[in-house]
């Protein structure tokens, strides 16, 4: 792209480096009269509106047509149609409202997911202050073009990326698009280094940030699509796109066995006209429609929306929204997560753990969350983390930390008069601050209303300020002096203390003396993973006129007394470390990547089991539950730079991707997944800002926080976490394991059915009566009943199994395989075919071994006394192999254990669908068999009495090869 006025991709990605001349000489423009009407309408035919495109809009008519690109779902349709044609209106009805079912679960579903990008545009401002024509105006950000001189001020989301040309403690929250939840200061000095990472470009103000604080004016030089937003909008429809159009393994073998059903099919009715010569009539057309209908499972794709569906609510009420039914699917095989840190393996609540002060040492405070209650330790020198019995009492130093901490503060902390729970409103870290406070009872509340013996009255605050790192406020309590207290960064801090509180006096000190005394405390505490706050204090002399005094920073904040430092972090969630060391029984890797310092990822890695403690792992290295060591501590933590620095060939040589990335960056998380994909590994990742959105859409599975999580966050993942917690992944991951398993159950059974049917009606074809023409064991109402009620049921009550004891201590399923295992073609074939052998071998039984072999003639059409012994072996044909699908219900329950075990019998009412499937489906096929008029006329079968021998015998020895073919799976599996 070039214009008129010389912009281009490539000066776009450099103007943080342009000086302020250089800019307005390239966007043609005025930094003091800004653009005029003619520039502007010359621009905006150039460059367009200031918008986001999507991709033309939600058409639900193609989501619809998407829904109908199932190659099983036209089989059920040509299935449905053929069912009509015969006459079989119930089984034309039946399939047609599965497709109808499926098809409206489907376009509900992907109707949601559409609206990726366009939650994108909900991001912008409506309207932004431009100079124009020499004059300041107020216009739709869309109308926004390079070359405007934009004003900003708190509160205003930028429209657009600018290059800021005034500052006045200008200040953004860029957290949509760098991930940090700190505000950035910014300023107007060039920057050299034209690749600089976009979370140092300082001078650059970008499209629906935030700003927090100050005033500013900027450039207005990229705009719509340009902007570092439009990027990643655009980014996300090239994902979304190519994502969409990749099938699942569960989708590629669905299909496939389409084809070859499909295939089937047509071959068995072919094989049927050939048996019988091409004499084709009614009945050998309607038995041959019957057979092919019964080669297809109907009840599949109801019975796996069914699941599905449950599985989606099951993981709601356990805080996870399922945007994406086939991301199930995939949760399955997951084998890494890549996880934020904060509020998801931590509870996002600051709190001061510790407090350093000279002489005395270190204080620990216990207590989590917002209520302050907990109490100080006193640990010894050699145990640092071991503390001895609570202080009753507390020192003039301690007192006057905590006195700072309250009063150096503008946060608040209450209790809900409705909810009953301790709420704090403000910054975290003061928040934390001023619970400590409190809990040695010297809060802010406390101070103001005397319980120390004074009384505190503010005179005078100066706000934190980025650029300077540190707060100050001053007070006067009625006494001749006014007290200054300051908190901030130690090294800003430090620079004002020209003296230090010990043991209660103040002592003199250098700025380089007391920095040596503190370099080691702040060492440790980051070690620790705790965020460092050191605090001072001053005593100046009332002035004559107090109410009308002018105050001076500068004055304010010099010659502070040294007070001492305290330590604060984010504690990890209690579960989040039980969560980890599941998901390491499971085999699943997680890797933490956050914003933070790498010491403090350190910490909170080891606290919460994603890198080892090196007390546990005295060697330094990192063994998985067999014994083998994976990676050595030192390669588990990189920083965003060292990994980014990596090229494609030096990733792919490292052992072990990292366990842990600090100071993490969007890029890096895209990094990361692509190099886990191209170790075929299945990725799980977890984001909550816009900047987030491309690494959540190349996952696998991508999953956006709740609470936390913008909109295009959302959008843009499969599943959402309404608690941003860690523990509800590993219960998600767990339930699609769940799912998968109960989903190899009913597709044994689903098909397995079909297996024995069709060895039962094709091995049929044999018996020939007296006029030439096939003897059918099943008459085609017997079959398409036996196919409806012995299939669906079943199935759905498969669907809804619980989770097997072993679900969390199997490493994650081999996705290469996709549905169809070994195993599961084995189950399906050797099973559907030793139940198929029993069925037919007692049509033979009945009719040609205990019977008189009278195969009568044409006894498909109607019944005679010649068909006396064909209409009995049909009814203990059906009767048995109804019951055998049935029982073969129980045996899928678990694929591997014993179907007779006492453990399985004990439970046979665990799944009450199955336990109730089964006894209704007996009731019904006896019916079927003993009603008059309906089992000659319908069924073409007639009751039974001795036979009953036969079919409980076949039971009998079912079970018994049922079992065997359990004990030798053992050996083989």
């Amino acid at each position: 792209m070039k214009s008129n006025g010389g912009i281009d991709a490539k000066n776009i990605e450099a103007f943080h480096t342009y000086s302020i001349v250089q800019a307005s000489s390239i966007l043609q423009t005025d930094t003091d009269f800004g653009l005029d009407d003619l520039k502007v309408e010359s621009k905006r035919l150039e460059f367009g509106s200031n918008e986001l495109k999507g991709e033309g809009g939600i058409s639900p008519f193609k989501i619809l047509l998407r829904q109908f690109s199932n190659l099983l779902v036209f089989v059920l349709i040509g299935a449905s149609v053929l069912s009509y044609v015969v006459k079989d209106y119930a089984e034309g009805s039946v399939l047609f409202i599965i497709v109808i079912l499926n098809s409206a679960v489907g376009f509900f579903q992907d109707f949601k997911a559409e609206k990726t990008v366009e939650s994108l545009r909900k991001l912008t401002s409506p309207l932004s202050d431009v100079q124009r024509n020499g004059t300041i105006e107020h216009i739709p950000t869309s109308e926004l073009v390079p070359g405007d001189i934009l004003f900003l001020k708190s509160g205003d989301i930028i429209g657009a990326d600018c290059l800021l040309i005034e500052t006045l403690g200008f200040e953004t929250d860029e957290a949509l698009l760098t991930g940090e939840s700190m505000p950035v200061a910014k300023f107007t000095d060039t920057i050299d280094n034209v690749d600089q990472p976009l979370a140092e470009r300082k001078n650059i103000g970008f499209a629906s940030t935030i700003v927090t604080k100050g005033r500013a004016k900027g450039i207005v030089f990229s705009t719509g699509m340009n902007t570092e937003l439009g990027k990643i909008a655009s980014q996300l429809m090239d994902m979304s796109s190519a994502k969409d159009k990749k099938k699942t393994r569960l989708q590629v073998s669905l299909n496939r066995m389409s084809v070859y059903l499909l295939i089937f099919a047509i071959a068995l009715v072919i094989l049927v006209f050939g048996v019988n010569k091409f004499n084709i009539d009614a009945e050998v057309l309607i038995y041959a429609i019957s057979l092919a209908i019964a080669v297809i499972p109907e009840g599949l794709l109801a019975v796996l929306t069914l699941t599905m569906a449950l599985g989606v609510r099951r993981l709601s009420k356990e805080k996870a929204l399922v945007r994406k039914l086939n991301s199930l699917e995939v949760l399955g095989s997951i084998t890494d997560i890549c996880s934020d840190k904060t509020g998801t393996l931590t509870q996002s609540k600051m709190v001061l753990v510790k407090a350093w002060i000279p002489h005395e040492g270190c204080y620990e405070i216990s207590g989590i969350g917002f209520e302050p209650v907990g109490q100080v330790f006193k640990p010894s020198i050699d145990q640092d983390f071991s503390p001895s019995a609570p202080l009753t009492k507390f020192t003039k130093s301690f007192n006057l930390l905590a006195r700072i901490s309250a009063l150096c503060n503008v946060s608040d902390v209450k209790k809900d008069p409705e909810s009953g729970d301790w709420v704090g409103i403000g910054d975290p870290t003061e928040i934390a601050l001023q619970v400590f406070s409190m809990k040695v009872g010297l809060g802010k509340t406390d101070l103001v209303r005397g319980s120390d013996g004074s009384t505190w009255n503010l005179i005078s605050e100066f706000p934190f300020d980025s650029s300077i790192k540190r707060m100050s406020t001053l007070y006067a309590n009625g006494s001749l002096k006014l007290n200054v207290f300051t908190k901030g960064a130690t090294e800003r801090v430090v620079e004002l203390c020209s003296r230090i509180l010990i043991n209660g006096e103040v002592v003199e000190i250098s700025t380089n003396e007391l920095q040596s005394l503190l370099d080691p405390q702040i060492e440790n505490l980051a070690q620790n993973g705790l965020r460092v706050i050191s605090l001072a204090y001053n005593e100046i002399p009332v002035p004559e006129n107090l109410s009308g005094h002018s105050w001076d920073r500068e004055y304010i904040e010099s010659g502070l007394i040294y007070v001492g430092l305290v330590g604060i972090y984010d504690p990890p969630r209690p579960e989040s470390l039980a969560s980890v060391q599941k998901c390491f029984k499971a085999g699943i890797k997680v890797h933490m990547l956050t914003g933070d310092h790498p010491a403090t990822a350190t910490s909170i890695a080891k606290q919460v089991g994603i890198i080892p403690n090196d007390e546990a792992f005295m060697d330094g290295s990192f063994k998985d539950k067999h014994g083998s060591h994976m990676a050595t501590v030192g390669s588990m933590v990189m920083t965003a730079s060292q990994f980014d620095a990596l090229t494609v060939d030096e990733v792919d040589r490292m052992p072990d991707l990292p366990n842990v990335i600090a100071r993490c960056t969007p890029e890096t998380k895209v990094n990361l997944i692509n190099a886990l994909h191209r170790r075929n590994r299945i990725v799980a990742m977890t984001g909550d800002g816009v900047n987030d959105s491309p690494s959540l859409k190349i996952s696998d599975v991508g999953i956006s926080m709740g609470i936390t999580g913008s909109d295009v966050a959302k959008q843009a993942s499969s599943i959402i976490l309404t608690d941003d917690n860690f523990a509800t992944i590993v219960g998600a991951i767990a339930e699609g394991r769940r799912l998968f398993t109960n989903i190899g159950k009913f597709i044994r059974c689903l098909i397995g059915a079909n297996i024995a049917e069709l060895v039962t009606l094709v091995v049929g074809l044999a018996f020939i009566d007296s006029s030439g023409h096939t003897v059918f064991p099943l008459s085609p109402v017997a079959i398409l009943t036996n196919n409806l009620i012995t299939a669906t049921p079943p199935a759905m009550a498969l669907g809804s199994e619980l989770a097997p004891s072993d679900n969390m201590d199997l490493p994650p399923r081999d996705t290469k395989s996709g549905l169809f295992t070994v195993e599961v073609l084995s189950d399906i074939v050797i099973q559907g075919l030793f139940m198929g052998l029993l069925s037919i071998f007692s049509f033979y039984l009945v009719l040609d071994v205990f019977g008189d072999g009278n195969r009568g003639y044409e006894c498909n059409k109607a019944y005679s006394p010649s068909c006396d012994a064909v209409f009995r072996a049909r009814a203990t044909t059906f009767t048995l192999l109804t019951i055998l699908l049935m029982v073969f219900g129980y045996s899928c329950r678990d694929p591997r254990r014993q179907t007779c075990s006492y453990e399985k019998i004990k439970n046979i009412r665990q799944n009450a669908f199955l336990f109730h499937s089964f006894w209704i489906v007996i009731v019904i096929t006896i019916l079927c068999v003993y009603i008059p008029g309906l089992n000659r006329d319908v069924f073409k079968h007639s009751p039974i009495t001795w036979e009953w021998a036969i079919v409980i015998i076949s039971i009998l020895v079912y079970l018994l090869g049922d079992a065997l073919y359990k004990f030798i799976k053992l050996f083989i599996f």
